[in-house]
């Protein structure tokens, strides 16, 4: 039979030394075996010669010269000195095995002589002594056919030496099974495992592994498919080193082809063996892989273990809830990326996997053409832009919202073990925990799906007494605040509720936001004024009474936690905005001055007999006056509107409005004299230059670039600035999210 070898498979051996020599020598024969390179190294003959054939010289020369080069790369860089110069494999390997290979009385060999209880024979049947076989054990002969993919010769050894088959040799303990697999030559497992008893195939070698985990960690399904159809209770087995089932080794190993056929013949039983601890994990590696298939299908039919624990102690419906990119509201979405995100349709997954998978049928890749629906003017794009979906970012959106899609399916269907549980069953299980770090994300579309499934979810209370309104303000969590605030005309009684230390609603504002939150915000002056925004919005819901609450801990109301709170932010947020109202009153400034003295130095001089421009009646003197004038007006506006930011008080109160309209004011001005004096420039050139005008046009271009650049630098602030002044707001969404909690009691 021909060897079906795969060599690449053959782990590389480690760097030889004096110590190791044993198992090396046995892994690079493993590799010479089997690329047929070991006859050239043990040959006892002299090698050809070119007069005894030229062909045959070739052959046998070729074969050394790569037996040679496959020794010296694997001896290392401090063995390499000894072997250089040698000209043959053969050579080369009996001087490191002269050099290296220690004494013959080290040799503890990996089963003693004593123990063994069979007569050692040679490869044709007949009774010799030990002196036939080497280091590398007993049934070196069936080990050196198994690895050249030989089964005709190994078989006929096997039905002398039965025995041979669970023998365990060299260094290694590699069974000729678990050779097989690290070979990767099915039809040799497929022979061998017809052999071997279940037993069998669990034998361990030097590391632990056995044959079923070679074949799943290297995701060979082949190999595994073999295994299991000869001894099916191997799918329930735990492997080792971690004693996990192949499903779930597969799965973390990200064998997503032999995971899913794995899942198709495993037994439900065996996902849901000690408390259903086994389908858990895989639900959970399911989420942190962004693979859903199985999951999905898995929660459908057991929606119990949602709740159940995994290895690491968390529930899927908790690491659900814990997803930074599971849903929407776990990502900051630019305008255009939200329109683009909801244009695109994801199919729904309706597919079940009963107990037979078809592979080939899944979605394992969610661009495709049958996934993305909404974009139906790709077609006109293609023909400007190669790949418009990767150009303009739509395959990252909609890898995105498909994942949010099927994350959604998973949890709609995790929700029906919430249906019909009490209030007191709810308290400090493991949905009360999975729904307020929910909320600590900012998942509103999982707080939505849980308090649809049993509305009971909303009255509860979390550490410290704090209802969950109160944890979402604190976690500046907009959208669920939203959702809860709207539900406090159904359950007014959350406006006034208290934590164990008698904190509101509005000492809960009065905290400083999570530094997670504030990043997001450019500047601290505009992070101060979305605290002052927050704390705006909280005392228009909340009822008069509630201003004067004082807390147990600070004994403070909270306008005064919020003062005491945020002194170091109101600094910070001082400090930036006198930085850059007087680095632009420097540049105002120096506008200021070009201008003036340019107003008096007309282009081309004055007529010395009246006293009046030469280009008086041009149209481009016109532009030249108009723009000067232009350019000096909004640079002396915006000097003194950035001095007006300089000497304000900075009170708490001035962060919300006064200093956002002065600084827009001051940037809008600064960048209008800035582009108005470029246009005074270009327009004294071609008034200067007259027919050579030609000049002036890539001295145009360059005078474009202080204008983008302010651009690019400042007016990104400049537009968050007024977006965040006199933009809708964060709390815009009331009236949608208002119908979405109507609905969710509907």
């Amino acid at each position: 039979m021909a060897a079906t070898t795969v060599t690449s498979a053959i782990p590389n051996p480690a760097v030889l030394n004096q110590y190791n020599y044993e198992d090396w020598s046995f892994r690079v024969k493993l590799y010479l075996l089997a690329e047929d390179l070991w006859d050239v190294v043990e040959a006892t003959t002299e090698p050809p010669k070119p007069e005894d054939g030229e062909a045959e010289f070739k052959a046998w020369r070729k074969k050394d010269a790569k037996a040679l080069i496959l020794i010296q790369n694997h001896c290392g860089s401090d063995n390499y000195s000894l072997i250089w110069g040698t000209k043959t494999a053969k050579a080369a390997w009996d001087t490191l095995a002269e050099k290296l290979k220690p004494p013959e009385e080290e040799l503890v060999p990996l089963v003693p002589q004593e123990d063994l209880n069979i007569n050692p024979t040679s490869n044709d049947g007949n009774e010799s002594d030990t002196s036939d076989f080497n280091e590398f054990g007993l049934h070196q002969p069936f080990f050196d056919n198994v690895a050249k993919g030989d089964w005709d010769l190994a078989k006929e050894y096997l039905s002398r030496n039965p025995e041979a088959i669970r023998e365990r040799y060299s260094i290694l303990g590699l069974t000729a099974l678990q050779l097989a697999v690290s070979l990767e030559n099915v039809n040799m497992v497929k022979a061998l495992v017809e052999l071997m008893t279940e037993e069998d195939l669990e034998i361990q070698d030097a590391n632990g592994l056995t044959a079923m985990a070679y074949a799943v960690a290297n995701g060979i399904t082949q190999l595994t498919k073999c295994m299991i159809e000869k001894h099916k209770t191997l799918l329930s087995l735990p492997l080792p080193p971690d004693n996990v089932i192949p499903l779930l080794m597969a799965y973390r190993f990200g064998h997503w082809e032999l995971t899913r056929y794995l899942y198709s013949v495993t037994p439900l039983e065996a996902l849901l063996q000690d408390n259903g601890r086994v389908g858990a994990e895989i639900v959970s590696e399911s989420f942190r892989a962004k693979k859903f298939d199985i999951a999905l299908d898995l929660i459908r039919r057991c929606p119990n273990l949602a709740l159940a624990k995994s290895y690491s102690g968390l529930t899927p419906l908790q690491i659900c809830a814990s997803m930074h990119s599971g849903l929407l509201n776990g990502k900051h979405l630019k305008f255009w990326q939200l329109w683009v995100y909801d244009c695109i349709h994801v199919r729904p997954d309706s597919a079940v996997y009963d107990t037979r998978i078809n592979v080939e049928n899944v979605e394992d890749d969610p661009i495709s053409k049958r996934g993305l629906i909404g974009c139906s003017g790709m077609g006109i794009l293609r023909g400007l832009v190669p790949n418009p979906r990767n150009f303009f970012g739509i395959n990252h959106i909609y890898k995105m919202k498909w994942t949010h899609t099927r994350t959604s399916e998973i949890l709609h269907s995790m929700c029906e073990v919430v249906k019909g549980k009490s209030l007191k069953q709810l308290r400090g299980s493991v949905v009360q925990a999975a729904i307020f770090e929910a909320i600590k994300q900012g998942h509103v579309e999982f707080v939505r799906e849980i308090s649809r499934a049993n509305p009971v979810v909303i009255t509860l209370i979390g550490e410290n007494g704090k209802t969950m309104l109160q944890f979402a303000i604190e976690c500046r969590q907009e959208k669920v605040y939203i959702f809860f605030s709207e539900l406090t005309r159904i359950e007014p009684l959350l406006l006034v509720k208290t934590d164990q230390f008698n904190n509101t609603l509005l000492h809960a504002a009065a905290n400083l936001s999570p530094i997670a939150q504030l990043n997001h915000i450019q500047g601290a002056a505009l992070q101060m004024q979305r605290e002052l925004q927050w704390f705006k919005e909280i005392e228009k819901i909340v009822p008069p009474k509630i201003l004067e609450v004082v807390n147990v801990t600070d004994g403070m109301t909270a306008r005064d936690l919020f003062a005491k709170n945020h002194k170091e932010l109101a600094k910070e947020g001082e400090r930036s905005m006198k930085e850059i109202a007087t680095s632009c009153t420097v540049v105002g400034a120096l506008i200021i001055t070009i201008m003036f003295t340019a107003a008096f130095t007309v282009p081309g001089g004055n007529n010395g007999n009246t006293g009046m421009p030469f280009f008086l009646d041009e149209k481009l003197f016109k532009v030249f006056i108009v723009s000067d004038a232009l350019s000096l007006f909004s640079s002396t506006t915006s000097v003194m509107t950035f001095l007006g930011v300089l000497t304000s008080r900075y009170a708490e109160a001035d962060f919300l409005e006064s200093l956002p309209k002065k600084m827009i004011i001051g940037l809008f001005t600064l960048f209008f004299s800035i582009a108005t004096m470029m246009i005074a420039f270009v327009s004294t050139l071609f008034i200067m230059l007259g027919e050579k005008s030609w000049i002036v046009i890539p001295i145009t271009l360059l005078s474009s670039a202080p204008i983008v650049s302010f651009a690019w630098m400042q007016f990104p602030l400049l537009v968050e600035i007024f977006i965040s002044t006199y933009g809708a707001g964060i709390f815009a969404e009331k009236g949608r999210l208002w119908e979405a909690s109507e609905r969710f009691l509907g």
